[in-house]
């Protein structure tokens, strides 16, 4: 088995989470899947900005953990979950970091939503 490389975040893949002001609410076949005014939002090289949301502004029962996983260098390992009510679409539309690196360790029980794989990401500034 070999190691997994694990890098810092630095000046050349430079990496923030901080507080979202932005009130976030997700959506899937006409059903609110996360409404949170509590996001953090990760921001990551040159990549769009993610929006992190806390666990318990997810309604989980319309999650199922899927046995997809990734890994990141940066993050750790990535775990997913799919919407079943979003059809085949919506398969791994969900990501967590469940024990990330220490430099992202803010994002620990907070989900992410692939804007391609739901209905909706609302960033209102309610």
């Amino acid at each position: 088995m070999t190691d997994k490389v694990r890098r810092i975040p630095g000046p050349d893949h430079p990496i923030t989470v901080t507080p979202s002001p932005l009130h976030i609410v997700v959506k899937v076949a006409g059903r609110t899947v996360a409404d949170t005014r509590s996001s953090l939002e990760l921001r990551e090289a040159s990549y769009p900005p993610v929006y992190y949301i806390p666990r318990e502004d997810v309604d989980m029962a319309l999650l199922v953990r899927s046995d997809h996983q990734t890994y990141c260098p940066y993050k750790g390992d990535c775990a997913y979950f799919s919407i079943p009510l979003g059809g085949e679409r919506a398969i791994n539309a969900v990501w967590t970091y469940e024990h990330p690196y220490e430099a992202v360790a803010a994002i620990k029980e907070h989900l992410a939503f692939y804007g391609t794989r739901v209905d909706a990401i609302e960033e209102r500034r309610d």
